[in-house]
């Protein structure tokens, strides 16, 4: 095993580091996506890429500079306050990436794209991940984080209570925002090199974990973006081992993982009952128990 392990580093080096970055910074990203309940806010963005990206190809741009216009231009759009319309930004949301789903079909199926190409585009590979690519995500989703960290503050106190933020002075809709155009960055992105079901998968699933784990923000963040490098080693390993797409392996593990952590949450509290009231019977039983 040690041998296969070190052959994966050797000679994926570019691709095990670029899922690490991937999982670390949108799996922290994700807490405050599934705090916020903007869960769809993923899928938009990174279908949003993924047309963007099908559109920069077709015209013979830089993919990377296809995916960011077209996620800026989404996020843009759910700037608007939605809260006092008719239409809610769920709605919103849906809408944009059923377009944005349907666009990039249209688009590669007028492209001469072939198979390999098209799946690449929607689902992408990242055991394929390239030096390029490695810097790329680097360099912006590196300064995607350095920019939340430095900010943190005031994005908090912004998602947890709108209200207090704008009677405090804070511009509650500057800082959302703000949030939000990270989040697009880190999925356009991330979108061109790990494919957009894994970023959404890196997105909601991770923070899923962290919640049911950790009381706390902090412990909930960390436990979020470990659990999501534990998945993107693990995954590239048994990809590796079986020739299994390496996307859908990390993300198969990352639903498994939650999924024991689901039951561990639901069968745990069940067995402590059954304890307290094995307890509470036996000591009944033993007062009960005339004494010599």
């Amino acid at each position: 095993m040690m041998d296969d392990l070190a052959v994966l580093f050797d000679v994926f080096p570019y691709a095990i580091g670029a899922g690490l970055i991937m999982a670390t910074v949108c799996s922290v990203l994700g807490v405050f996506v599934v705090l916020k309940r903007v869960v769809f806010i993923g899928i938009a963005l990174t279908q949003s890429a993924a047309a963007g990206i099908a559109l920069a190809f077709m015209l013979g741009a830089p993919p990377m500079t296809g995916a960011l216009l077209m996620t800026m231009l989404t996020v843009t759009l759910l700037a608007y306050p939605y809260e006092s319309r008719r239409v809610p930004r769920d709605a919103v949301l849906g809408a944009i990436y059923v377009f944005a789903a349907a666009i990039s079909i249209l688009i590669v199926s007028k492209s001469g794209f072939g198979l390999t190409e098209v799946q690449a585009l929607l689902y992408g590979d990242l055991i394929v991940a390239s030096q390029r690519d490695f810097w790329h995500l680097l360099f912006l989703l590196g300064g995607v984080f350095i920019c939340f960290l430095l900010f943190f503050r005031p994005i908090l106190f912004s998602f947890l209570d709108r209200d207090q933020a704008r009677a405090v002075g804070l511009k509650a809709t500057i800082w959302e925002l703000l949030f939000f155009l990270l989040l697009g960055l880190a999925a356009s992105g991330a979108s061109q090199a790990g494919g957009s079901l894994l970023v959404f998968c890196y997105l909601t699933v991770p923070a899923m974990m962290g919640l049911l784990i950790a009381n706390r923000l902090w412990a909930t963040m960390l436990i979020s973006a470990l659990t999501a490098c534990l998945a993107t080693l693990v995954g590239l390993y048994a990809s590796y081992k079986t020739d299994l797409p390496t996307n859908q392996t990390i993300i198969a593990i990352l639903c498994g993982m939650l999924a024991a952590v689901a039951a561990y949450r639901i069968i745990l509290p069940r067995i402590r009952r059954l304890r307290h009231r094995a307890t509470g019977h036996t000591n009944q039983l033993n007062t009960n128990t005339p004494h010599d």
